[in-house]
């Protein structure tokens, strides 16, 4: 399971023209489920995410995590994050888990975030075609990936 993780000061998701979630200051995670992945994983990138420490404590110093400043958390599905481009110009996307598979754990990844920061999390619509935007906030841009433990 891949995770592309953004601290924002905003963002939002817009499905067919319209509004469909938004958070403030907090982080907005893409998220890719690979054919590998299982709920550990899910479980192992939730725990990673909440604890991660990018937001800047008194000091200016990146100390905090999203639960220390009452930030939210806004959950996109993003197979593309299993894409491989080491063959050609076309990306190939076998290592992206179908959807019997990574919607169910995208899901639980989404209700173990909410259960470990005690608040909902926004989410986009699994497999719509969605429009993200985001005000980015350093930029500070994080990847993590539950095979690629560090």
């Amino acid at each position: 399971m891949r995770l592309l993780i953004q601290r924002v000061r905003s963002a939002s998701v817009d499905i067919d023209g319209r509004r469909f979630s938004e958070i403030g200051a907090g982080l907005l995670v893409f998220v890719g489920v690979g054919t590998d992945d299982t709920p550990e994983d899910a479980e192992y990138l939730a725990g990673k995410l909440v604890r991660l420490r990018i937001f800047d404590d008194q000091a200016g110093v990146m100390n905090l995590d999203v639960a220390q400043i009452g930030g939210q958390v806004l959950a996109v599905s993003q197979f593309t994050l299993l894409a491989s481009t080491r063959k050609g110009n076309r990306p190939s996307y076998v290592r992206a888990a179908p959807e019997a598979i990574s919607k169910p754990l995208y899901e639980s990844f989404v209700r173990r975030v909410e259960e470990l920061l005690g608040r909902k999390v926004p989410t986009g619509r699994f497999g719509a075609e969605m429009q993200v935007s985001l005000v980015n906030d350093g930029p500070a841009t994080i990847w993590m990936d539950s095979k690629n433990r560090e």
